[in-house]
Formats: structure tokens, sequence, C-alpha cells
């Protein structure tokens, strides 16, 4: 009896496909050189087939398509910018890029890993459209920030450097 439970609970974790998909969910706060503001919302990863599926929960965001990246620290702060002053999301240090390609190719190519596709906000400044980063899962960004940009990403370093998606204004850090 107890061998007929166990191969039907193993007949059925097979049958869904992701039983035992590792998830975590991510508080997301507004960010800017003072720090760590206000949480505007969650996103949910999930482990796929397809790679790491990225569910967003956020309101209060500016409209249009941001970057979207993983960061190596998992820390939102602010870090001196270029002008010695403190600038918004710099403690969470650059793009995730474990093998140390220094190429932003976009969540496709074969350079950073930490490059997500863009975000997009809707009119209403909200964003709920999840998106799949097919070289990630959840134990990549564990220990690691989640940071999205002020403009969008055009996935090179030409004509800007890390796809110009310039300020940081919302991170979450993964637990």
């Amino acid at each position: 009896m107890k061998a007929h439970i166990m191969m039907v609970a193993a007949m059925l974790a097979g049958a869904t496909g992701e039983v035992f998909a590792a998830s975590e969910v991510v508080t997301m706060n507004a960010i800017d050189a003072n720090g760590v503001g206000k949480e505007i919302g969650t996103l949910r990863l999930s482990d796929t087939k397809s790679g790491l599926e990225i569910t967003p929960q956020l309101t209060n965001l500016p409209v249009g398509d941001h970057g979207f990246h993983v960061h190596v620290n998992p820390n939102c702060g602010p870090g001196p910018g270029p002008n010695g002053q403190p600038a918004a999301g710099l403690a969470a240090g650059g793009h995730y890029d474990p093998a140390n390609t220094g190429k932003h190719l976009g969540p496709l190519g074969q350079g950073h890993k930490g490059d997500m596709p863009a975000l997009t906000v809707d009119a209403s400044g909200k964003s709920s459209k999840a998106v799949i980063a097919p070289h990630l899962n959840v134990a990549d960004v564990k220990g690691r920030s989640i940071m999205i940009h002020a403009g969008g990403d055009n996935y090179s370093d030409q004509p800007a450097p890390l796809g110009g998606g310039g300020a940081r204004i919302a991170c979450g850090v993964v637990r």
C-alpha cells in the first residue's frame, strides 16, 4: 500500500511538471539618492521550463518600458555617483554577470545573465505583465537585487552603456 501511494505521488508530480518549482516574492520599493522609499508592490519569481518567470504587481511607476535587471549586491541603497554625490541604488552594484562577459546583449543574448526583458508600465502607472528571463532561475537571483531603470533598454552598450536605461528608480532584494 505504501509503495502504491508513493508511486501515485510520483506520477502526479510528473504530470503537473512543475509541482516543486522554486518561487519567491520580492518586495519592490521606490529609490532615490536619499535611499529606499515607499513600497510600490511585488514581483513573483517562479522557475519554469522556459526560464525565470517574473510576474509584477507594481504601482506608481512612470508609463512606458523600463530597463529591468538583476544586480550583483543585495542592497538597494544609494552609492557614490560619478560626481561623488549619492545616486539612487548604486549600492546594488552592476548587472549580474557570473561569466564576466562584460557585454549587455539582452535576455536572449550571451552577455550579462542579469539582463531581463523590459518591464512595461501602463497608462495608470501599473505593471502586471509577466516576462520570462530564459537564462535565469530563482537560485541565480537569491541574494541579489532586482532593479527597475527610468528608461527603456536597447540591449546594447551603444549609444549609451548598459542599454541606456538611465537612473535607477525602484529596487527589491531577493532573500
